[in-house]
């Protein structure tokens, strides 16, 4: 089973135009949740919070991914694409060797709640050509389990088995719990990446549990929404668990229940060069995205 290894919180900040985020990034973060590199998260039913949104921006050798859970937001880009993204909808765009977006609130008021990850490339996707592709809620594969629980892949494959666990004695210890599991086999929408990521979107009824399949050898990250987990490893909101490579991730809700966002990915391991919407492998190769976005040529 995989264990809880670190805890960490997000933090309040700001971006784009004055935006309000909670935030999980930074170098020593890096190499906890390789290949992803940061998750921020909106959550405010208070317009002057999120409404000047994120101006034209670059991005180069990376992914954004936007999942909306309240709200809608357009986006545009150089290429000519845009779109609005409401509840349950993903936009996952391929910076690769360039991109110039936006991202603008498409409501004045009420409530905005979503999230953005960045997703690294390797050093040989680093400058593929640019794009992007939007993925509607009815094309995210999900699975309602009888407790209430239920789980979208985002992208990925995972098995779930929910029923049969205590909180004490772990997941169907024994021949009466296995009778009472129910299991699924789920893959995203996404072709295959070569980072081969896992995201799920994970809501667990309270006092509930779930066990989760997915590749044993990539480590895990676990992003309280809301609610808590509880038992040896407790989470609260805000809270992003880190998770060891292992067969299953066993996940238990408190009094509250618990909605998560699951991660996990193949690690890169390389070296992380960043300035800003830039990520690279060397600094000679950040100053060269600056200089190209100086000079018109990032795009």
């Amino acid at each position: 089973m995989r264990t809880l290894q670190q805890t960490l919180s997000a933090r309040p900040t700001s971006d784009g135009d004055g935006v309000r985020i909670s935030r999980i990034a930074g170098e020593r973060i890096n190499a906890l949740i390789d290949p992803f590199l940061m998750l921020d998260e909106i959550n405010s039913d208070d317009a002057a919070d999120y409404i000047g949104g994120f101006p034209e921006h670059p991005h180069r050798g990376m992914e954004t991914i936007t999942y909306m859970k309240a709200g809608r937001m357009r986006h545009r880009d150089h290429m000519g694409n845009e779109g609005v993204i409401g509840p349950g909808d993903v936009q996952w765009m391929t910076a690769g060797k360039g991109v110039l977006h936006s991202e603008k609130p498409e409501q004045v008021s009420g409530l905005l709640h979503g999230f953005q990850l960045w997703l690294n490339l390797p050093a040989a996707e680093k400058m593929k050509p640019a794009a992007y592709r939007d993925i509607r809620v009815a094309d995210i594969p999900t699975k309602e389990f009888h407790q209430g629980s239920q789980v979208a892949v985002i992208a990925g494959e995972v098995t779930i088995s929910a029923g049969g666990m205590t909180l004490n004695e772990g997941f169907a210890k024994d021949s009466a719990a296995k009778a009472m599991t129910e299991s699924a086999h789920l893959s995203g929408a996404l072709p295959p990446l070569s980072t081969q990521p896992v995201m799920l979107d994970v809501t667990i009824a309270k006092n509930d549990a779930l066990s989760l399949q997915f590749n044993p050898l990539f480590p895990a990250s676990v992003y309280v929404i809301g609610g808590s987990l509880e038992g040896e490893e407790k989470l609260a909101r805000g809270q992003m668990g880190i998770y060891s490579e292992g067969e299953s991730l066993d996940l238990h809700a408190g009094p509250d229940g618990a909605n998560l966002l699951v991660l996990s990915g193949k690690p890169l391991k390389e070296p992380i060069a960043q300035y800003g919407p830039f990520v690279m492998n060397t600094r000679a190769e950040i100053d060269t995205a600056i200089s190209d976005f100086r000079a018109g040529r990032l795009v």
